[in-house]
Formats: C-alpha cells, sequence, structure tokens
C-alpha cells in the first residue's frame, strides 16, 4: 500500500522540519511549500491526500490558499487542516467558513497532531 500524503504549507522552516520528522517516523510522505502560492501550486501537482496550512504566510495568505483549493474541482476535496499560532475565534471561525476541515493552534503537541492526521486520512 503506498504511503499517504500530506501536503505541509508554512513559511517556518523549522516546523516543516518538526511535521516531518513526526509524519515520516509514522509512515506519511511529506510534501512542502513555504508560502502559500506554492502551496496551490504543490497541492494541484502533488494530489494530496490531506494538507496543514499556516494562515500567516508571505506572498499568499493561508486564508487565499484555502479560498482556491476549495474552489477548485481538482483539489475542493482535499482535507485541509489549519495550524497556526492565531488563537483568535473570528480566525478559527473564517477558516471553517472557507472550508477548512479543522483548526489547532501552534505549538501542536505530536500527539494532537497525529490525532487529527489519523481521523482525516484513516477513515
Amino acid at each position: 500500500m503506498m504511503a499517504k500524503k500530506i501536503l505541509v504549507v508554512d513559511d517556518e522552516v523549522e516546523f516543516i522540519d518538526a511535521i516531518r520528522t513526526i509524519l515520516n517516523a509514522h509512515g506519511y510522505d511529506i510534501v512542502e511549500a513555504y508560502n502559500g502560492h506554492e502551496g496551490v501550486v504543490m497541492a494541484k501537482k502533488s494530489s494530496p491526500n490531506m494538507i496543514l496550512l499556516d494562515l500567516s504566510m508571505p506572498v499568499v495568505s493561508g486564508f487565499d490558499v484555502l479560498t482556491q483549493l476549495k474552489s477548485d474541482p481538482r483539489t475542493s476535496h482535499i482535507p485541509v487542516v489549519v495550524i497556526t499560532a492565531q488563537s483568535d475565534i473570528e480566525y478559527a471561525f473564517d477558516a471553517g467558513k472557507l472550508g477548512a476541515n479543522d483548526y489547532m493552534i501552534k505549538p501542536v503537541g505530536m500527539e494532537g497532531l497525529l490525532e487529527l492526521v489519523n481521523k482525516y486520512l484513516n477513515y
């Protein structure tokens, strides 16, 4: 069976490294994008099974990424979990309205992350 692929879109290299380490150890393939524009391009190119998305990024914001992904038939079905330092409930509400499936606030614990990933990828 092929490993499930997760696209991580975040401008913090250390955060992506940490996520990659955790998820690789649990058998997931990680695809990376370091800004919103790259995230949209990689989502279309790599057809991930799931996307972990930061909201505060250069070039294209996470909100715009969500809007683009959810309005494109090639990517609209992919579950998107927002992982951000923004703890304001308005951000979570807005992300949900735009189609985010879930919302996690940084710093993210390994168990919580794995639980969320398993929720969407091992239905």
